[in-house]
């Protein structure tokens, strides 16, 4: 017991904050003591964040977000196709903008395109910019574990009575419905209900910030109780405002942080409804990012009347592009093994002469043995003169001898047949419709053709329903989906329950899988690429899921292997 004690409160782990910096006015070696990092020429501050703050050094932490990188993407992208943007001067009530949020139409779209955002946005309706600021703010482990989501959207909707907890608190309450969602309001409180000083509220902040340290939010706790004593404060309400603070502990931010990540919410939804393909291209070129395979985002915007052209050498850039309003254009970039220095040859040979045939191409351009065979498998030789369908392609690339293979290194690629694009080939058949969905998954990890699902679509029963099928069905009633699992989620807050989206060719469907169902087809679950559920429809607010009672494994003609976004 004495060793427990004396380690109690220690930290578990070190760990670094790649975005932390801080800022002095000297060598930092005169001020703290410092440690070399794995990475060449960083130096790591050997004291946490906390003693630092506590010496009074300033702290800066720098939040890297890949939507900021698609957003000024797609707004030079507008820029370049004489249809500028400026996110500043955007309309911050259009009406478009929110009505695509209140359908939970948010694939892409910054903050709240998660399953859980998704399912909450149609109950909160957001129709101006504050109700954008509470939803990022309210589906996060914090409100969720200290019951804070339904009372506040049962009072939004009018089903619960507006409960300031204390007449005192309504001015720090009422922009939230008496629900404690921010930093701010906290600290409002304790202001309020204990007469705490600057000092004494700034201690509290701190104890909140993470919760890491109990003790310190105890010694907190027991100087808000002792005050609100003096000020003889009722005990249940003393008990409803710690209760809400140690809540709002876990995982609560500031008001401020919310009202920055609605912004970039707002602006990436407008950019959606208002210039998607220059949106979409955006996502494209900077993942991994989100939440959301390229797959799931390419048929997203096929759902919004893009037309997404496959990569093509004789046409595709190096990034996704534009190529009209409602048409996208692959970039070499998204075919995998593709050397970036091989795609920058090729864009340049290109520009220097178009290319006379598929031998013209691999004598220029040198692609590695990889290179060509994934080029050729995904399509992206069709175009070249003489070519005429994939397993042609690959055919004629087979005829050419890697040098790497012959001599160990790279010198130039020749022939082994005469350059005549007419010369005889074999007669191969064309890849079927099976083959060229393998062969777009292996060189791509998605298609720009039809969905998985549409060519399984008739060996199932008619009544399997598709995603689009859902909310026609009656509530309570014993329903069955297939799809490509796209989401796998097991929160630490669901109590052991999981929860499966699945995605078809209209849509994406939403399943609720209870823990006892998950514990006896965890192996189903977790590792199947197709799912075959069956369940009773819950239907809320347009927004509908499935109660699991069954699951099975859906057989697929064709091995397709997609990144999902599994227990994050």
């Amino acid at each position: 017991m004495h060793l427990y004690e004396s380690v109690y409160g220690l930290p578990r782990h070190l760990g670094q904050h790649s975005g932390g910096m801080i800022i002095s006015d000297r060598g930092l070696d005169t001020v703290v003591p410092l440690e070399n990092a794995t990475m060449e020429n960083r130096r790591v501050v050997q004291w946490d964040k906390d003693d630092c703050e506590d010496l009074g050094i300033i702290k800066v932490d720098l939040l890297g977000l890949g939507m900021l990188a698609a957003m000024q993407d797609t707004v030079e992208l507008c820029r370049a196709r004489g249809n500028p943007v400026d996110l500043a001067q955007i309309p911050k009530d259009d009406p478009a903008t929110y009505d695509m949020l209140c359908r939970a139409d948010t694939v892409g779209v910054f903050q709240v395109e998660s399953r859980a955002q998704m399912a909450t946005l149609p109950r909160m309706r957001p129709r101006q910019f504050y109700d954008l600021v509470v939803e990022v703010a309210i589906i996060r482990p914090g409100p969720i574990v200290g019951g804070m989501v339904h009372p506040y959207l049962d009072r939004r909707n009018g089903k619960e009575a507006v409960d300031f907890i204390d007449d005192r608190f309504k001015p720090a309450l009422e922009r939230t419905l008496g629900i404690p969602l921010f930093q701010e309001q906290v600290l409002q409180m304790a202001m309020i209900a204990a007469d705490f000083n600057g000092s004494q509220a700034e201690e509290l902040r701190r104890a909140i910030s993470f919760h890491r340290s109990e003790d310190r939010m105890q010694k907190v706790m027991a100087k808000l109780r002792a005050a609100m004593d003096r000020k003889r404060v009722g005990h249940d309400i003393q008990t409803r405002i710690v209760d809400s603070i140690s809540s709002f502990a876990l995982y609560g931010f500031p008001e401020s942080h919310a009202i920055s990540f609605a912004l970039i919410a707002y602006a990436s939804a407008w950019l959606k409804v208002h210039r998607p393909a220059e949106f979409y291209v955006g996502l494209l070129n900077n993942q991994p990012m989100g939440f959301y395979s390229r797959a799931t985002l390419v048929k997203d915007a096929r759902h919004h009347g893009l037309r997404v052209r496959p990569v093509d050498v004789c046409v595709s850039e190096v990034l996704c592009t534009v190529e009209a309003d409602t048409i996208i254009r692959l970039g070499l970039n998204q075919a995998k093994s593709l050397n970036a220095r091989t795609a920058e040859r090729l864009i340049a040979e290109r520009t220097r002469a178009p290319f006379a045939s598929l031998d013209d191409f691999l004598i220029r351009v040198q692609p590695t043995k990889a290179e060509r065979r994934v080029l050729a498998k995904i399509g992206a030789l069709n175009s070249l003169p003489g070519t005429t369908h994939r397993r042609d392609a690959l055919w004629q690339a087979e005829r050419f001898i890697d040098p790497d293979d012959l001599f160990g290194g790279r010198t130039t690629v020749s022939a082994e047949a005469p350059q005549d694009p007419t010369a005889a080939r074999p007669p191969l058949k064309k890849m079927d419709r099976w083959e060229r969905l393998q062969a777009d998954y292996d060189g791509l990890s998605l298609t720009t053709g039809p969905h998985p699902m549409a060519y399984l679509r008739k060996q199932l029963p008619a009544t399997v329903l598709r995603a689009a099928d859902l909310p026609h069905a009656r509530p309570n009633e014993v329903v069955t989906i297939a799809g490509l699992v796209i989401c796998r989620q097991r929160p630490g807050t669901a109590k052991g329950h999981v929860f499966v989206s699945l995605e078809d060719e209209t849509g994406i469907s939403n399943a609720f899988v209870p823990g006892p169902v998950f514990e006896k087809n965890h192996l189903v679950i977790s590792q199947e690429t197709f799912l075959l559920i069956t369940g009773r429809l819950q239907e809320m607010n347009s927004v509908t899921s499935i109660y699991t009672e069954r699951v099975e494994a859906l057989p697929f003609a064709a091995e397709v292997r997609r990144q999902s976004h599994d227990f994050h």
